[in-house]
């Protein structure tokens, strides 16, 4: 019997704003290398796997707040989820030392600028990153919104906390052009037509996460909705119908069912 393969700590975070056309939430998200070897050209939220630096960050309380009666594996996956996506989009989600504001846009492009490509190189650490400028990580603004774990049976797995977040103003975003080739500002609705047309390739957790968000028409809106609410932990589990292939989930994670017809999913 082949061994189960262990899943991987990761963080993503569906970064939101309101439309300022129309009467709908906007998330930011990003088109996938097509030579990744993990939902290579997929349309996904930013987000990574936990590593060890994240981990060292959480023996430094004076770089974070927010983090009070978090347990160590919870600060983990949020520190990760600021992490991965200032390395895949530029977003910064900190404050400098002292204040109860969000950085603003001008000095996140001054730090992106200054450190972003070394990060993602591996060439500065994120630790020092944030002591060299000031900033404290703000974990008080990730609201957590879903759990999701990779079935057993698959060759590379991932543990990963979905957390929604206000994106700081006029903080626009942008990909990397190496694990991520494109980035776009989309309402759920439109990211969900284009699944549809066959323009974007969406993962099944990105598509149910996607409808949920959609139900919600601001981001004061989604971030209440969540706010207090249970997290129930996703482990699809695949079966064979005559039909084709259905995944199984829990109905009480609350995406409008439990069982999902995903024989056209590549």
């Amino acid at each position: 019997m082949a061994e189960i393969a262990k899943p991987r700590p990761a963080s993503t975070i569906l970064l939101l704003r309101d439309s300022s056309e129309r009467k709908e939430i906007e998330v930011f998200m990003m088109v996938r290398h097509y030579e990744i070897d993990f939902n290579s050209g997929a349309l996904v939220f930013p987000g990574g796997s936990v590593d060890k630096g994240d981990n060292e960050i959480i023996a430094s309380p004076s770089l974070y707040s927010g983090g009070e009666g978090l347990e160590a594996s919870e600060l983990a996956f949020r520190i990760a989820a600021v992490r991965e996506t200032f390395e895949e989009s530029g977003i910064l989600l900190a404050r400098p030392k002292g204040s109860t504001s969000l950085i603003d846009a001008r000095h996140a492009s001054e730090i992106e600028a200054a450190h972003r490509a070394e990060l993602c190189e591996g060439k500065i650490s994120f630790q020092k990153v944030l002591s060299d400028n000031g900033m404290l990580l703000a974990l008080d603004e990730l609201m957590p919104y879903a759990h999701w774990i990779t079935p057993e049976g698959m060759p590379k797995r991932f543990d990963t906390w979905f957390f929604l977040a206000a994106a700081p103003p006029e903080q626009l975003g942008a990909h990397d052009g190496k694990e991520s080739t494109d980035s776009i500002w989309v309402s759920p609705r439109e990211a969900l037509e284009g699944g549809g047309t066959g323009r974007f390739k969406l993962p099944f957790p990105t598509t149910r996460n996607l409808i949920k968000l959609g139900k919600q028409e601001s981001v004061k809106a989604a971030l209440d909705d969540s706010r207090g609410k249970s997290v129930v932990t996703v482990t699809p589990v695949m079966t064979k119908t005559e039909k084709g292939r259905q995944l199984r989930i829990p109905l009480e994670a609350g995406y409008d069912g439990d069982v999902f017809d995903v024989s056209a999913v590549g």
